[in-house]
């Protein structure tokens, strides 16, 4: 009997089954040795983002399980485990989808070179975005740096049709050794916040893909309408498995174009939310380093606080500003791991703009609080509220808090879900907050709600000289 040619199909950020190039590559070469790898990078993560790949990681090997193939799981450097793991199973081939972010893309590429000398036939494939981001170019053969001309120009692009799932993996002769994944302990940063956050998590592709199904059913036709309002089930709550890559953009893609094609009245928003996610990817491909100095150089003279122990920073952080809204968004995050998008902007601006605290500090918070972390959509959202980035919304257009609560929760019923209410009393989810937060910070239910750090009007004034001086430089 004839062995099958082994390959290593190298897991990243891409925890699902179908439309997965680099699996099906990987599954019609012959034998499948599925590998993830805990390197410096994923070492690096945040402490939210590390407790969601650990779930991930968890509901994907059930599916390879369920295929008759078993997740390898090795820590070290990324080239040394894919060589130790070659030579265990005599592999002669490395597969695996891309990424795009700076460290991803410098690692790989050592590796791919590294591999190819030592003789494996090594590929990489797209499927973290519908379009990749070197081919996406103006008129003057250069990157985009405004969204509404990139979405001219691909929303007419054809876009793959989704891979189907492989309809088994052939095994190795022999299995290589595997780690334990308990002992990795991924979400031990979490501390007791994992415990509340947890319940708020829909896990694994099938759990997106039932996601999906519903938004497209019953909440597409609305959500341009509805999406900002901050009390409303009005989103595809898919930002997570978008990150970690249990569903593709292209299976998101083709949902709201044929919800579109139905005429749901919201589709075509919801498309330019996914192209919006690309965009991102595009400035973080062409500009590796929009996630640590500011986009606008012009803005690297403006006064911002970058004092990450400044008490206004750490009050931002616990959701003791004293403005309600804004700490009702700091509070959800903390219980669920996720944030409105509306409240995202609100807190943003609150922060950057209030209380003058630069954006990278808010950016680091978020990334190490938010379970759908994403390195570019983070880094572009912080520096589009900031007016520092990309297509930013100016500097002057300052979110109040107070008037955008009356507009996108008119009824309150945000600020009772996350904060003790005189008249809504205290909800289960105000109390969860005090069960997630860090025991140091000292903070109970019985605590005095906090005075704002600033007044509104004197936090935009405050804002708005500063600006002034700035351009006066």
């Amino acid at each position: 009997m004839s062995i099958l040619p082994s390959s290593i199909y190298w897991i990243r950020r891409d925890f699902r089954l179908t439309d997965n190039a680099a699996l099906v590559a990987a599954a019609q070469r012959g034998a499948v040795v599925p590998v993830f790898v805990c390197d410096a990078q994923v070492d690096g993560l945040g402490a939210a983002p590390k407790f969601r790949l650990e779930l991930a990681i968890e509901a994907f090997a059930k599916l390879l399980e369920a295929l008759g193939s078993q997740l390898i799981l090795r820590c070290g450097n990324a080239l040394d485990v894919l060589r130790d793991v070659a030579k265990e199973v005599d592999a002669s081939a490395v597969f695996w989808n891309r990424l795009y972010d700076p460290a991803s893309v410098a690692r790989d590429t050592g590796v791919k070179a590294a591999l190819k000398e030592d003789g494996l036939e090594v590929e990489s494939f797209q499927g973290a975005l519908l379009f990749e981001p070197w081919t996406v170019k103006t008129k003057t053969d250069g990157p985009y740096r405004v969204y509404t001309p990139f979405w001219k120009a691909v929303r007419g692009t054809p876009v793959p049709e989704a891979l189907k799932a492989p309809s088994e993996l052939r095994p190795p002769s022999d299995w290589p050794k595997t780690e334990r994944f308990d002992d990795w302990a991924l979400s031990s940063a979490m501390r007791r916040g994992a415990a509340v956050v947890r319940p708020h998590v829909r896990i694994g592709e099938d759990a997106a893909q039932d996601r999906l199904a519903r938004f497209c059913e019953d909440l597409i036709a609305d959500y341009k309408a509805r999406r900002d309002w901050l009390d409303a089930e009005a989103t595809s709550e898919l930002s997570d498995a978008l990150s970690l890559g249990e569903i593709s953009p292209a299976q998101c893609w083709y949902a709201g174009r044929r919800s579109m094609q139905e005429g749901a009245a919201g589709a075509e928003h919801f498309l330019k939310e996914v192209v919006w996610r690309e965009f991102a990817w595009h400035l973080m491909w062409h500009y590796p380093e929009i996630d640590t100095k500011n986009w606008r150089t012009e803005w690297d003279g403006f006064s911002w606080i970058e004092d990450e122990s400044h008490p206004h920073f750490l009050a931002w952080c616990q959701g003791r500003t004293g403005q309600k809204l804004v700490d009702a968004a700091m509070r959800e995050l903390y219980v669920t791991g996720k944030m409105h998008n509306r409240a995202r902007m609100i807190a943003a601006s609150y922060l950057t703009k209030h209380l003058g605290i630069h954006w990278r500090l808010g950016m680091r918070w978020f990334e190490e609080c938010l379970v759908d972390w994403d390195p570019a959509s983070n880094a572009m959202g912080w520096q589009w509220v900031a007016g520092s980035g990309p297509d930013a919304a100016p500097y002057f257009r300052i979110y109040n808090p107070e008037t955008q609560t009356e507009k996108f929760d008119p009824q309150g019923r945000y600020l009772a879900k996350w904060l003790p209410d005189e008249v809504f009393g205290v909800s289960d989810t105000a109390k969860k907050f005090y069960d997630a937060i860090p025991v140091s910070w000292g903070l109970s239910l019985n605590d005095k709600s906090p005075e704002p750090l600033v007044a509104l009007a004197g936090g935009r004034a405050r804002a708005l000289a500063a600006y002034e001086s700035f351009k006066s430089q």
